[in-house]
């Protein structure tokens, strides 16, 4: 699983072209995505380096989260 900060991410519109670009490489990922947050979770076989490039790429650079120390 890969969490991500995808500040450019402000609307539903923008949570669609983020999961079609990313089921761009990977078409069984799954995305859930919190536009309060701008974050996103992927689960998917692609890496996190191919993800973070077709995020970008689409026009969506993101960041990743470091999960919390619990």
């Amino acid at each position: 699983m890969h969490r991500f900060h995808v500040p450019g991410m402000k609307c539903g519109g923008c949570l669609g072209a983020v999961t079609r670009a990313i089921r761009s490489i990977d078409p069984a990922a799954h995305i859930e995505g919190n536009l309060d947050t701008r974050e996103i979770d992927v689960s998917s076989e692609a890496t996190e380096s191919a993800l973070l490039t077709t995020l970008s790429q689409a026009g969506y650079p993101a960041e990743p989260v470091q999960p919390n120390a619990q």
